[in-house]
């Protein structure tokens, strides 16, 4: 393990720390909440360098169809405008973070931050190359967003203090990390102050 250096083109980016998929809300992910000062530890090591931080919400209407009334497969969440969809307020997301909502019409799901938003097209113009990937949940979430992330070019750190599983069937968790470092994403970790990981995990055969 050796220290990552961070610098031109590197940036953050956050998945749906969402108050839905906290502990006590609708869909909330077990122990989800252990991830709040890690990620807030990341925003303040990105920020203090200039680095762009993205934030990735779900931003459903009432009617979605993920919705268990709708025949998708989970409970309400995330419902736009509603406290169950704002960012934890322990999160202490940078005024100047990017906001990405996903999923906002009724027939339009996307588990990935990537998926329907333009969201690559806009790190690219940013000149972002290599992006830290963090939030809820491994299984679902964070897992496809790490590989939109792959196929549209960038280099991915999966930060593992900085993710929680829902665990619908035990193990998924272990599962999604093992597919992620399959595709070429490096899984890094905090120490003293700064990211620490083996670079050479993630060149692809």
């Amino acid at each position: 393990m050796s220290a990552i250096v961070l610098g031109k083109g590197d940036a953050l980016l956050i998945v749906d720390l969402q108050n839905d998929f906290l502990p006590g809300g609708s869909l909330g992910v077990p122990q989800g909440d252990l991830v709040i000062d890690p990620i807030n530890t990341l925003i303040a090591l990105y920020s203090s360098r200039g680095l762009p931080v993205y934030a990735s919400r779900d931003w459903h209407p009432d009617d979605h169809c993920s919705f268990a009334a709708q025949g998708g497969p989970w409970p309400p969440h995330c419902v736009a405008d509603t406290p169950g969809a704002a960012f934890s307020q322990a999160l202490k997301l940078p005024q100047d973070a990017i906001v990405i909502s996903k999923a906002a019409t009724s027939q339009e799901d996307a588990y990935s931050a990537f998926n329907g938003t333009g969201l690559a097209r806009s790190m690219l113009a940013d000149g972002v190359k290599r992006v830290t990937v963090c939030g809820l949940a491994t299984d679902y979430c964070v897992l496809n967003t790490v590989l939109d992330g792959i196929d549209a070019g960038f280099e991915i750190l999966l930060a593992l203090e900085g993710t929680r599983a829902v665990e619908v069937t035990p193990g998924d968790g272990d599962r999604a990390i093992a597919r992620m470092l399959s595709r070429g994403a490096v899984p890094v970790r905090l120490s003293g102050g700064g990211l620490v990981g083996d670079l050479s995990l993630g060149a692809l055969p």
